[in-house]
């Protein structure tokens, strides 16, 4: 199966270095609900105040390195997904948070993401000549390639999604 090219757009919202999870949705945030479209009120609340209610769909994270460090929370991904940010993409990622965000269709791209500004309008193009990311003055950065099958779960909507359609889940 080989996943469809895609083309995103969107406006960068740029974080620095090791953003935890617990900067992503505070702990104390997921007492009364896991529910993504409750907690997305509290995106990065503690790291940035504000941060969530001035979220765009189509909005796109741009970090540094260790991008998702510390614990292994799921809901760290999909209170992102559920405030309309389409991708995140870092210098580096905290293998579990890559991972769950494969896991649940959130684009997660490593790349050199020195000299993105905040608010800088991001075209990120993904085909069979790699992953690519153009900034509003016509730079280029190159994105790490994803494996076929990292791009067939995104397509899907994550790993769930996937699976349905290849009627190994009902």
């Amino acid at each position: 199966m080989s996943a469809a090219p895609a083309h995103l757009g969107g406006r960068a919202r740029v974080l620095g270095d090791d953003v935890n999870t617990d900067y992503i949705i505070p702990s104390r945030r997921k007492k009364d609900s896991l529910d993504p479209q409750v907690l997305k009120h509290h995106l990065l609340e503690d790291l940035v105040p504000g941060f969530a209610a001035s979220v765009q769909p189509g909005d796109i994270l741009v970090a540094g390195s260790n991008f998702g460090c510390g614990s292994a929370m799921e809901v760290a991904v999909t209170v992102v997904r559920g405030a309309g940010i389409q991708a995140v993409v870092a210098r580096s990622f905290a293998r579990t948070y890559w991972r769950n965000a494969v896991n649940n269709g959130l684009l997660a791209l490593v790349a050199d993401t020195r000299g993105i500004a905040e608010g800088e309008r991001l075209e990120i193009e993904i085909d069979g000549q790699g992953v690519r990311i153009r900034l509003e003055d016509g730079r280029l950065i190159d994105a790490e390639p994803l494996p076929e099958f990292v791009l067939a779960l995104r397509e899907a909507g994550g790993l769930l999604p996937y699976l349905r359609t290849q009627g190994r889940l009902k």
